[in-house]
């Protein structure tokens, strides 16, 4: 895989293994997120293993902040011709207590800023005529979850993005894709009571929470070659908790 592949919310979790998976597969690295010391463990160990890494801050907040972040990554590896979409926050509350700040930064932190990114690097894989576009949706995008409607709404909006982009960009062989995770041992799950993992798993038919690689390996078969007559759709990596 001699590409570029530039992935947000790097630092840790789902992102870190996102970026490990894809270096492993060949492809050069950007590396994004707003925590830089974080980041650049995770480059070090790209190139460690061989690879090559590139560390850029990024807040998925700020329009600004994104373009001047993929600005530079093209200036240092050239066009960006994968994008894995992963960086997301949460602020959790019922509907009746939900704050505007806290729907806002939610929908445009998850939503916003993923297609902000999308926005400026749609225009070189244009030009070269190859691209892949990867968002990192969730399975409560699909099945709703109490409590968490900004996170819920902002992650069915990117599977609805997916699939607009999708139809807009097939004819330039840019493929447009999410991946689904169900629930995932991140920090996002770690601070999860015992007793509540407990009540998740048996709502899981494999019985068991997913690791990060395993999203990641959803993610690389995406980006690759093998993948190019799949667009527009949606991969659940979620162990049979949520079947369509």
């Amino acid at each position: 895989m001699n590409r570029t592949a530039m992935v947000t919310g790097a630092s840790r979790g789902i992102g870190r293994a996102c970026a490990l998976e894809l270096a492993k597969a060949g492809a050069r690295v950007v590396v994004a997120a707003r925590q830089l010391d974080k980041l650049e463990e995770v480059a070090s160990e790209i190139r460690t293993a061989g690879g090559e890494a590139f560390v850029v801050a990024l807040d998925l907040a700020s329009h600004e902040s994104i373009k001047a972040a993929i600005s530079t990554a093209s200036k240092e590896f050239g066009r960006i011709d994968i994008l894995v979409n992963n960086a997301g926050v949460t602020r959790d509350n019922l509907a009746l207590r939900m704050k505007p700040d806290d729907w806002n930064i939610v929908l445009q932190t998850n939503l916003s800023g993923a297609f902000f990114c999308i926005q400026q690097v749609i225009s070189p894989m244009m030009r070269e005529r190859w691209g892949r576009i990867v968002n990192i949706s969730s399975v409560v995008g699909q099945a709703g979850n109490p409590g968490q409607a900004n996170y819920v709404a902002s992650k069915a909006g990117l599977i609805g993005l997916t699939k607009s982009l999708a139809q807009e960009l097939a004819s330039r062989n840019i493929t447009v894709n999410a991946v689904a995770p169900g629930f995932i041992e991140t920090d996002m799950t770690g601070v999860l009571k015992d007793e509540q993992k407990a009540r998740i798993t048996q709502g899981i038919p494999m019985g068991r929470i997913g690791n990060p690689a395993e999203v990641a390996a959803a993610v690389r078969f995406l980006a690759s070659e093998e993948a190019s007559y799949i667009t527009g759709n949606v991969i659940d990596v979620n162990g049979g908790m949520y079947m369509r």
